[in-house]
C-alpha cells in the first residue's frame, strides 16, 4: 500500500486490497496496545480515520475475478495463522532450541505449521512483511521468513524477549532477525577461539593429571566461559571501556584467572606445588593478606593492552557464600565510574566501567542477594549503567538437580519482573557462545540496561575433584562420560566447514600441551616460604596515629550558615525550617550543637578538606529518626535541595541516598565502593541496629576480614543505631558484641559514642586516615534518644578545640583520687543516664564513671593510667543495658581485668543472661533500668565492702 497524505484522502479505507487490509488490521491492533510501536503514517490514518473497514469495492473486484467471499475469509485466516506462528516462534522458540549439551528438547506442536492448518503453499503467498517487517527485502516470501525465524530461535542460541519494554524488544528483534546483525567469525577468529579452549580444557586436565585430588572447581564442561568473556574486555575496549569489573563464584575461577587476567602458569602451578614463585609484572596485581585464603577465593587486577587501548580487568576476592561478591563488584563499579573532584552529586560515567557478574545456576535462584542486586540496578544510587549477567548454568547444584532447585523453567526466570533481555546458549556452540557476548555487551552500550545470558553447560567433574557424582546423579553422568569435550566438538565442527585443518588444529594441541609442560619444568625446587599463624598475624598489626581533627571557630560558623541556606523561594516545610534555623542560634549564642548538627559540621568540614563522602541507607536523606535532614524538600514543588551541595570553599562531592529497603546488596555495594574509591568517605546506616542482622555475610566474610585474607583495605562507616529505650527486642540492640566478637589484627574500630563533639572528631579523624595504611573500616552504635538530649550535646568549643578520645572521664568525679572507691566504667547512652542521674549530687567523692567511647582496639593504657591515680579504690564495674551474654561484656571483661589492680575483681552490672535482646513491655524496661543505674550508683556500707573483700 503506497503512503500517503492522510488529509488528502476522504477515507484511506476505500484504497486497501483485502490481502493490505490483513496487514492494517494487525497494525491497528498494535496501535491500540501502544501507539508508539507504530509507524507514523499508520499511527496518523488511525487517529483521524479508527478502525480499517472492509471497502465495498473490494468485495465486488473479489466477485468479478470469481474468488468467492469464503477465499478472501480463508486468505486472511492464513494470514492471522501465519502471524501467530511466526510470534510463537519469537516467544517459545527457545523451548525448542538446542540449548541442551547433554539432550534435545522436545519440538513444540505450536510451532509448527500443520497445527495452524497451514501449509507450505499458504505461506508462500503471503508478503515476507507481515513476519519480519523489518527485514522484508532480505526474504522473497513469508514462507522463507518463517524458515529464517526458525533458524533463529531454535538454533543453539535462543531469546526469551516478550517481557522487555517495547523500544527495547524492538531494538533486539531487529538485530536478532538482520542476517548481517552480529559478525561472522573469520577463520583466523576460529583459528584464536580454538586456541582458547584448548587452553582453557587442557589447563583443567593438565592439573588433573599433575595435582591429582587438589581441589580446583573445574570449568570442564563450560569452558566457553572463558572465551566469552574475552570477548566482553574486547569489545569493552573497542568502546574505550577503562575498568572491567568481574565477580564469579569458585568453579572456573583459576581458568578465568589464567586466560582472562594473564595470571602466568608457573604461578598456578606453583601455587598446588606450593614452590616459590615471585610476580615480576607490574601490570598483574595478586591479592593476599596476611592470613590469606585458598587459591580458588582468590582475585586479581590485569591492566591489558587490548586493540591499543589501556584497560583494568579486576576479578573481586570472593568467599564460599555464592553470589555476594556481585554486590561488592557492583559497588566497585560505580566507584569506577563516578567523577567525585566537583561539588554536588558526583558526575556518573557508566561507559567508563563495565561490570560482568558470573552466576551458578542453582545460587542464581537460591540466594537472596541476587534479588537485591536486579532490584536496585535502576536506582540512582546503585546504578551501573548495566551489567551483563552471566548463569554458568551446570544443571545441577551441589548434588542437587534442577527439579528440586527452583520452582522455576529456567534459572534466569527469575530477571523477567525487572524486563531484563535473556539469551539462552549452548555453551558447546562457541561461535553462538560469541555471539550471544556481542548482542550482550552491544544491548548494554546502547541502553545502559542489565542483559543476562543463560549459558547452557553441564559439569564434568563432581562439585569438587574429590566429588563422586554418578553416586547421585547417575542418569545425567551417564550423559557426561559419553559426551565429547569441547575441543572435540568444535574440533568436529571445524573440520566440516572447511575452517581449520586437522593438520593444523593436532599441532595448536600439541603447542598448548607443550605451554603447561614447559611452565611446569620451570617452577623452582624451593618451597614457598610458610609463616605460622603467630608470624602472619603479628605482621598485621599496627596503631592508629592521632589525628588533629578541630577546626577554626570562624571556619565552622561559616560552614554553619551554609547549612541552613536555601535558595531564595524554595519552600522549607515550616516545622523543619524553625527546627535548622535554630542551628544558627545554638553556635551564635553559645547553646549545644545537637547529634544532627553535629554530624552536618563534620561532613561540611570534610567536604571542604578535600574528601568526598557517599552515604546511604533506609531513610538516610532526613535520618530513620528526623535528625539529619541533608536534603530538602520544596513543600509546593517537590524540588530537592541539599546545603552540602552550595558550601562556600567545598572542593569534593557529596552523594546521599535513600536506599533499597536491602541491607545485604546495599552494604555489599558501599563496601566495593569504599574498596576503589580509598578516598571517599562511604558511609552506611542501618534503619535500626539489628537490620544489620540480614547484611551478617558482609560483615563476616568482607568488611571484618577482607584485609586479612585478601590485603584489601576499606575505610567504610557503619551507623548502627543502638539503645535500650523500652521500644522492644527488635529495635533495642545494634548487637554489639557480634561486631567486638570479630575485633582482632586492628582489623577495625568498634566505637559507641556518648558525645556530639566525640562524634564530629571520630567522623574527621576517619576522613583524614583514608587512603593511609592505617585505614580500616569503622562500626559506629549511633543513638536514637541521645539525638537531642542535651547531656550529649557539646558547646562550640569541644568541636574548635580537643580530638576524638577514645576515654572520657565524667565531668565532676574523680578530683579527689583517695576518696574514690568505686570506678563504673560505661559505654554510649547509658554513659549519658549515669551522668545525668548524678549531676546534681555533690556527694559522690567515692565514685568515678568513666566512659569507654572506643571498645576496639581497646585503650588499655589510657584505663590503666586512670586505675593508676585511685589510692583506695575497692570496686570496679562494668554496666551495661544490654544482657549480660550480649553487649560488650564478655568482650571487654579480661580486658578490664588485666588493666585492673590484681586484688580487684571486675564486677558486671547489668541485664541477666537473655535468649531475646530485651523485654518487649516498657514497664518492666523502665523497671530494670532503674535497678541497674541504682545497682551502679549505690554505694556500700563498711561491712558490705569487707564481705566484697
Amino acid at each position: 500500500m503506497k503512503r500517503c497524505n492522510v488529509m488528502s484522502l476522504k477515507n484511506p479505507w476505500n484504497e486497501l486490497s483485502s490481502i493490505n487490509l490483513g496487514y492494517v488490521l494487525e497494525q491497528y491492533d498494535l496501535y491500540k496496545e501502544d501507539v508508539t510501536i507504530v509507524e507514523p503514517s499508520y499511527r496518523e490514518m488511525f487517529d483521524q480515520w479508527g478502525a480499517p473497514t472492509i471497502p465495498a469495492h473490494s468485495v465486488v473486484s473479489i466477485e468479478e475475478q470469481g474468488d468467492s467471499t469464503h477465499l478472501v475469509l480463508h486468505k486472511m485466516k492464513n494470514l492471522a495463522a501465519t502471524v501467530e506462528l511466526a510470534n510463537n516462534i519469537r516467544k517459545y522458540g527457545h523451548l525448542e532450541a538446542n540449548i541442551y549439551p547433554l539432550e534435545e528438547q522436545t519440538p513444540l506442536s505450536m510451532l509448527q505449521m500443520s497445527t495452524y492448518g497451514l501449509t507450505e503453499e499458504d505461506i508462500k503467498e503471503i508478503p515476507a512483511s507481515f513476519v519480519c517487517s523489518q527485514h522484508a527485502n532480505q526474504f522473497a516470501n513469508a514462507l522463507e521468513a518463517i524458515h529464517h525465524l526458525k533458524k533463529t530461535y531454535c538454533a543453539s542460541i535462543s531469546f526469551e524477549l516478550d517481557h522487555v519494554q517495547p523500544e527495547m524488544r524492538q531494538w533486539l528483534l531487529d538485530k536478532i532477525e538482520s542476517k548481517q546483525s552480529l559478525a561472522r567469525l573469520t577463520n583466523e577468529d576460529k583459528q584464536r577461539l580454538f586456541t582458547l579452549l584448548c587452553k582453557a580444557e587442557g589447563f583443567e586436565q593438565f592439573l588433573q593429571k599433575m595435582f591429582t585430588g587438589q581441589k580446583r572447581f573445574s570449568v570442564e564442561g563450560l569452558e566457553s566461559l572463558v572465551p566469552v568473556m574475552n570477548e566482553l574486555i574486547e569489545l569493552a575496549a573497542a568502546e574505550q571501556v577503562d575498568d572491567v569489573m568481574i565477580s564469579m563464584a569458585h568453579r572456573g575461577r583459576l581458568n578465568v584467572l589464567t586466560h582472562v587476567l594473564d595470571k602466568p602458569y608457573e604461578a598456578m602451578f606453583a601455587q598446588f606445588k606450593h614452590a616459590a614463585w615471585v610476580n615480576e609484572d607490574p601490570s598483574l596485581e595478586l591479592t593476599e593478606g596476611s592470613t590469606g585464603d585458598v587459591k580458588y577465593h582468590l582475585g586479581a587486577t590485569k591492566t591489558k593492552e587490548v586493540n591499543g587501548h589501556t584497560i583494568r580487568v579486576s576479578l573481586g576476592n570472593n568467599p564460599s557464600h555464592l553470589e555476594f561478591a556481585g554486590a561488592v563488584m557492583e559497588g566497585c563499579t560505580r566507584a569506577a565510574q563516578d567523577d567525585r573532584t566537583n561539588v554536588g552529586y558526583p558526575e556518573q560515567h557508566e561507559d567508563k566501567a563495565l561490570p560482568i557478574l558470573v552466576h551458578g545456576d542453582a545460587a542464581f535462584t537460591g540466594q537472596g542477594v541476587v534479588t537485591e542486586i536486579l532490584n536496585f540496578a535502576n536506582t540512582n544510587a546503585y546504578s551501573t549503567g548495566g551489567t551483563v549477567h552471566i548463569i554458568a548454568n551446570n544443571c545441577i547444584g551441589f548434588t542437587t538437580e534442577s527439579e528440586d532447585d527452583r520452582s522455576t523453567h529456567y534459572p534466569s526466570d527469575v530477571v523477567k519482573g525487572y524486563e531484563m533481555p535473556i539469551i539462552h546458549v549452548n555453551a558447546d556452540d562457541p561461535e553462538a557462545c560469541i555471539q550471544a557476548a556481542t548482542l550482550a555487551f552491544q544491548y548494554r552500550t546502547q541502553f545502559q540496561r542489565d542483559i543476562l545470558i543463560n549459558l547452557i553447560g553441564y559439569r564434568r567433574m563432581g562439585h569438587n575433584e574429590m566429588d563422586e557424582p554418578r553416586a547421585t546423579s547417575p542418569l545425567m553422568y551417564n550423559k557426561v562420560d559419553q559426551h565429547p569435550t569441547i575441543t572435540r566438538v568444535y574440533k568436529q565442527q571445524l573440520l566440516e566447514t572447511g575452517a581449520l585443518s586437522e593438520q593444523m588444529m593436532d599441532h595448536l594441541e600439541a603447542m598448548v600441551n607443550d605451554l603447561f609442560q614447559q611452565a611446569f619444568d620451570s617452577l623452582s625446587d624451593d618451597k614457598e616460604e610458610v609463616q605460622t599463624i603467630e608470624e602472619r598475624v603479628y605482621q598485621g598489626k599496627d596503631s592508629m596515629p592521632d589525628v588533629e581533627t578541630a577546626i577554626s571557630k570562624e571556619a565552622l560558623l561559616a560552614l554553619n550558615k551554609d547549612l541552613v541556606k536555601w535558595p531564595e523561594g524554595f519552600n522549607v516545610f515550616g516545622k523543619l525550617k524553625k527546627i535548622l534555623t535554630r542551628r544558627i542560634d545554638a553556635m551564635d549564642n553559645h547553646k549545644k550543637i545537637d547529634w544532627g548538627h553535629a554530624e552536618a559540621l563534620a561532613y561540611a568540614s570534610i567536604l571542604k578538606d578535600g574528601t568526598p563522602i557517599r552515604l546511604t541507607g533506609q531513610d538516610s536523606e532526613r535520618g530513620t529518626f528526623s535528625h539529619r535532614n541533608l536534603v530538602l524538600s520544596d513543600y509546593i514543588t517537590g524540588e530537592k535541595y541539599s546545603p552540602m551541595h552550595h558550601l562556600q570553599g567545598g572542593k569534593a562531592s557529596f552523594a546521599i541516598h535513600n536506599s533499597t529497603l536491602t541491607e545485604m546488596a546495599v552494604l555489599g555495594f558501599e563496601y566495593g565502593y569504599s574498596v576503589c574509591s580509598p578516598e571517599t568517605l562511604v558511609m552506611w546506616e542501618a534503619q535500626f541496629g539489628d537490620f544489620a542482622n540480614g547484611a551478617q555475610v558482609m560483615f563476616d566474610q568482607f568488611i571484618s576480614a577482607g584485609k586479612e585474607k585478601w590485603g584489601q583495605q576499606s575505610g567504610i562507616v557503619m551507623l548502627l543505631p543502638h539503645g535500650y529505650e523500652g521500644q522492644g527486642p527488635e529495635h533495642s540492640s545494634g548487637r554489639l558484641e557480634r561486631y567486638l566478637q570479630l575485633c582482632a589484627e586492628n582489623n577495625w574500630t568498634v566505637a559507641n559514642i556518648s558525645s556530639t563533639a566525640n562524634y564530629f572528631h571520630l567522623l574527621r579523624k576517619q576522613a583524614a586516615l583514608l587512603g593511609t595504611e592505617h585505614i580500616r573500616p569503622l562500626v559506629i552504635m549511633t543513638p536514637k534518644s541521645l539525638l537531642r538530649n542535651p547531656s550529649a550535646s557539646a558547646y562550640i568549643e569541644q568541636f574548635t578545640n580537643g580530638k576524638f578520645e577514645p576515654v572520657i572521664e565524667q565531668p565532676g568525679l574523680g578530683h579527689q583520687r583517695d576518696k574514690v572507691k568505686r570506678v563504673v566504667f560505661t559505654s554510649g547512652r547509658l554513659a549519658v543516664e549515669l551522668g545525668d542521674q548524678i549531676a546534681h549530687d555533690d556527694t559522690n567523692d567515692w565514685l568515678d564513671i568513666i566512659r569507654i567511647e572506643q571498645l576496639y582496639p581497646f585503650p588499655e593504657k589510657r584505663v590503666k593510667d586512670i586505675l593508676g591515680k585511685y589510692t583506695n579504690l575497692q570496686e570496679i564495674m562494668w554496666v551495661q543495658e544490654e544482657p549480660q551474654n550480649m553487649g560488650a561484656w564478655t568482650y571487654i571483661a579480661p580486658l578490664l581485668h588485666h588493666a585492673s589492680p590484681k586484688e580487684i575483681k571486675v564486677q558486671y552490672v547489668g541485664r541477666p543472661p537473655m535468649a531475646s535482646p530485651s523485654e518487649g513491655n516498657p514497664i518492666v524496661h523502665k523497671r530494670e533500668q532503674e535497678r541497674i543505674i541504682h545497682q551502679a550508683l549505690t554505694q556500700l556500707d563498711v561491712t558490705q565492702y569487707a564481705a566484697y573483700k
